[in-house]
């Protein structure tokens, strides 16, 4: 079985071990591909579908608590399955979780494709656009745990965190992707082509892990030890402060992710092309961000201050989006800042998932990466379900500038939370 799997899983049978032994060293990196399309797959779908948010509110006839809900509960989907598939993923491996969530997910999506979109003769209520997004969330929690735990197998402790930070930047890169494509998808061609589109990619990715997802050999000296080290994750306390902080500091990103569009639409003025471009920099600016910080912390052994450091910048950059828009609100000559402030903000508070997901990895156990790292992603998509609904009700009694204080005091939060270098 995985070398990061327990030894009192059954071992495999002997065709199966065989046909491993045919994969060199270098498939690691088809491994890593694979993780980064599973990855940025699911990323277009619940980055891309809050991109269209302004779309959607039009589209479903909903109001700006009614889109909060229905963007929340995607991310309550996620955050109700991610450790249950987590759990799956220690137990039958990677490759079985990842084909079946993926698979399912497509599916889903096609049928959303079909009967959950706005016609001509009827609008579908946010009753069943969100319990149809709540079932994405659901499905889709597969990937994150899975693909983490397949790329902690194949690579070595020297290089894991650049690996899983490329991992990473799977996510900007699909949502920066959705943001480009999908509002202005939606607007030309409705709702049924931004679902069927996304169904798509997460049937593409599911082939290629079909194709070449497969467990390290251990006869070849596999870089995960087979046996956990440490308590397991749900009884370690360091696991579970990582795991909490994640949660925290992912409030502010999930804030741009979700509500930017509409606050660049409805504050500023902004047209489709200014917010879609504004989130496709910020995914971009984060997928270079993820990748340098990976190899940085690699190469200096320095995941845990860089965390700290992260958790501060951020904070600054939304107390200085917060002063912006106070000052845009009576001189209106800054509103053409607020793109670029939302920029700034957006990519200090999303350059650190590779190295943070790395340390928590490493910090659970080979055998726990699954369970660790969904832990995590629970608590990060407790905000993607949080986040939308509490944003309009925060704007009912602060406005915007209160929406960006609040992100910059999450993120300030996180940073004591965070573990001291050791």
């Amino acid at each position: 079985m995985s070398a990061i799997v327990t030894r009192n899983v059954c071992q495999p049978p002997a065709g199966d071990i065989a046909a491993r032994r045919a994969f060199g060293p270098n498939h690691r990196w088809k491994v890593l591909g694979i993780g980064v399309a599973a990855n940025a797959g699911f990323s277009a779908t619940f980055s891309g579908i809050p991109a269209t948010a302004v779309a959607m509110r039009q589209g479903y006839h909903l109001d700006n608590a009614s889109l909060g809900l229905a963007l929340g509960l995607l991310g309550l989907g996620v955050a109700l399955s991610e450790l249950p598939w987590g759990l799956l993923t220690d137990r039958w491996g990677d490759r079985r979780v990842l084909l079946t969530g993926l698979g399912a997910t497509a599916a889903w999506l096609f049928i959303m494709a079909m009967l959950v979109v706005p016609t001509k003769m009827a609008v579908p209520g946010v009753a069943l656009l969100s319990a149809s997004l709540l079932v994405v969330g659901l499905l889709g929690g597969s990937v994150n745990g899975s693909s983490g735990r397949a790329i902690m197998g194949w690579f070595g402790e020297g290089e894991r965190g650049f690996a899983m930070s490329i991992r990473q930047t799977a996510v900007p890169l699909g949502g920066g992707l959705g943001a480009l494509v999908l509002p202005s998808l939606a607007l030309s061609l409705g709702f049924t082509a931004v679902f069927s589109l996304l169904a798509v990619v997460s049937a593409l990715s599911a082939w290629f892990a079909w194709r070449w997802l497969h467990e390290p050999p251990v006869e070849s000296g596999a870089h995960a030890a087979t046996t956990a080290s440490g308590p397991a994750p749900l009884r370690n306390v360091e696991v579970w402060r990582i795991s909490a902080a994640i949660g925290l500091l992912c409030f502010p990103q999930v804030a741009v992710l979700t509500f930017a569009s509409v606050f660049l639409h409805d504050f500023a003025g902004m047209g489709t092309f200014v917010t879609s471009a504004s989130l496709a920099a910020v995914q971009a600016g984060a997928m270079a961000m993820r990748v340098w910080s990976g190899r940085f912390t690699d190469r200096h052994g320095s995941r845990r201050p860089f965390l700290k450091r992260c958790s501060a910048l951020s904070a600054f950059a939304f107390l200085a989006l917060w002063l912006l828009v106070i000052g845009a609100a009576g001189a209106p000559s800054l509103l053409p800042l607020l793109p670029l402030m939302v920029v700034v903000a957006g990519i200090s508070v999303s350059a650190w998932h590779g190295v943070a997901y790395t340390e928590l990895a490493t910090l659970a156990g080979a055998g726990h990466v699954g369970t660790a790292l969904s832990l995590a992603n629970s608590f990060v998509f407790i905000g993607f379900c949080l986040v939308p609904i509490a944003i309009p009700w925060l704007l009912v009694v602060f406005a915007w500038p209160g929406v960006w204080l609040a992100a910059a005091i999450c993120a300030a939060l996180a940073w004591p939370i965070f573990l001291r270098p050791a």
